[in-house]
């Protein structure tokens, strides 16, 4: 369950890791997954960042794309209605260069006729490769207060808005709160973090936007992190119990099955797409597995487990 969605499996893409389905699809049934989270879209088309955009990193990798993408309108016509016509269960990111365009992006989406195939949107406000770091709203609460409300009024009742938080922040609770409180019906943990990679052979950046968000593997234990303070946070009451998606560097079903321990509901797979793009439904199969292995009846059984089982403290 994420808030009043209802999904088969607790395996998702993430967002920006598989295009927009079609490219996916080559491989497995996209309607398989519990769901396929788009990449961001905005109210615009977008030409994204200058090149070279990305770069491989020990444990991960940088990417600066700077979501580049065709627009909510050219989005809607295309690639929803063909995840529609495969039957996904689809989530949409949504993204926008302030807290007016993410309801524009929000409006229009309702409102397309292949609207029928999304199950929620996710709400981007925490990306970190665009050029301008003042439009990471995922910063500061106020910020993060008002593009969910302007969103929750354009999104129809019954479909849960996922909010996507940022580790690149002081107090992560904080802006869970905040998030919660303006009525997102779940939180997404986290988005990339910002980072810098120096190739050492031409004694430049790696990258033309000079840095880039972080992820794969090397990021897992800061995702993890986060997922379990805000989920202890919502456990005693100091945020209002919402579900957690956790992602971040999830490449097994184990890693998957220690995001539901640390208190998400369920988990997308990302950046490990790009080496394997059978990696979603991979997962998924791995998660069951190691859920029967442990006698857990369903991924609900270990949601939080780990927080029941803090070990005492060695003298």
């Amino acid at each position: 369950m994420l808030g009043p969605l209802t999904i088969p499996n607790p395996v998702m893409t993430a967002s920006g890791c598989a295009a927009n389905g079609a490219e996916l699809h080559r491989f497995f049934d996209v309607s398989t997954l519990g769901a396929f989270v788009t990449k961001t879209v905005l109210a615009d088309p977008r030409a994204g960042r200058g090149t070279p955009r990305m770069a491989e990193t020990a444990s991960g990798m940088l990417n600066s794309i700077g979501l580049q993408g065709p627009g909510i309108d050219a989005f809607v016509e295309k690639d929803l209605a063909w995840l529609m016509s495969a039957g996904a269960r689809v989530i949409v990111s949504i993204g926008g260069n302030d807290p007016r365009e993410f309801a524009t992006v929000a409006n229009r989406l309702a409102e397309s006729p292949a609207f029928d195939a999304c199950v929620g949107v996710e709400v981007n406000i925490s990306c970190p490769n665009v050029a301008n770091r003042g439009l990471v709203f995922a910063c500061d609460p106020a910020a993060t207060t008002e593009v969910v409300d302007r969103v929750r009024t354009q999104v129809p009742p019954g479909i849960p808005i996922l909010v996507k938080l940022s580790p690149d922040v002081t107090d992560i609770v904080a802006i869970a709160r905040a998030a919660v409180h303006a009525g997102a019906d779940g939180l997404t943990m986290i988005n990339t973090l910002l980072g810098l990679e120096i190739d050492t052979l031409t004694m430049r950046p790696a990258l033309a936007g000079l840095t880039g968000g972080l992820s794969g593997p090397a990021v897992r234990p800061v995702a993890l992190r986060a997922v379990w303070q805000v989920y202890a946070a919502m456990q005693a009451g100091d945020v209002p119990a919402r579900p957690i998606v956790g992602v971040g560097g999830v490449r097994t079903g184990r890693d998957a099955l220690g995001f539901l321990a640390a208190g998400a509901t369920a988990v997308q797979v990302g950046t490990a797409i790009f080496n394997d793009p059978h990696a979603p439904v991979r997962v998924r199969d791995e998660l069951a597995e190691e859920l029967r292995a442990r006698g857990l009846a369903s991924p609900a059984d270990a949601v939080g487990l780990a927080h029941r089982r803090i070990p005492e403290p060695r003298s």
